[in-house]
C-alpha cells in the first residue's frame, strides 16, 4: 500500500476496478426509484390504492412493487410479454412482488383464473411505463 497525505491508497489497478465497480453498483441500485402500489382484485375489478382507476403509471428504469390481494375468490395479476409476470393470491393471502420497468409502452394486467369466466374477460388494468427523459 502506498500512503499518500495520511491515507491508504491502494497500488493494484485490479484492486481499484473491483472497488469501483462495487462503489458503481451500489450507486446504481440506490438512484433506481421505486414505486410501490397496493392492488386488489374483487370481481370484477382491480382497485389500486390512490388511483381512481386501475392503472399503474411510472417510468421506463424504474423498480415497481405490488403487494396484491385478492377480497372476494382467487384472482391473478398477470401481464404477458414483455414482463411475464404472472401472481396468484388468495383472499387473507396477499402476495408482494417486484420487477423492473425497462420496457417503454402500454401493456394490459388481468386475471388468468378460470375460477369464473367473467373475472377472465372483464378483471384488466393498465401498466403505462413512460419512456426515459
Amino acid at each position: 500500500m502506498v500512503h499518500l497525505q495520511g491515507r491508504p491508497w491502494f497500488r493494484s489497478t485490479a484492486s481499484a476496478a473491483v472497488i469501483a465497480l462495487a462503489i458503481h453498483g451500489a450507486w446504481t441500485i440506490e438512484a433506481r426509484a421505486k414505486h410501490e402500489f397496493q392492488i386488489s382484485a374483487r370481481r370484477y375489478t382491480y382497485r389500486v390504492t390512490g388511483v381512481d382507476r386501475p392503472e399503474i403509471h411510472v417510468r421506463e428504469g424504474e423498480v415497481v412493487r405490488i403487494t396484491f390481494s385478492a377480497e372476494d375468490i382467487p384472482h391473478s395479476f398477470t401481464i404477458d410479454e414483455p414482463y411475464r409476470i404472472s401472481k396468484r393470491a388468495e383472499p387473507g393471502k396477499p402476495v408482494t412482488f417486484e420487477f423492473l420497468a425497462d420496457k417503454p409502452g402500454t401493456f394490459e394486467f388481468y386475471c388468468n383464473l378460470a375460477i369464473d369466466e367473467r373475472c377472465r374477460k372483464e378483471l384488466r388494468g393498465t401498466l403505462i411505463v413512460d419512456p426515459r427523459l
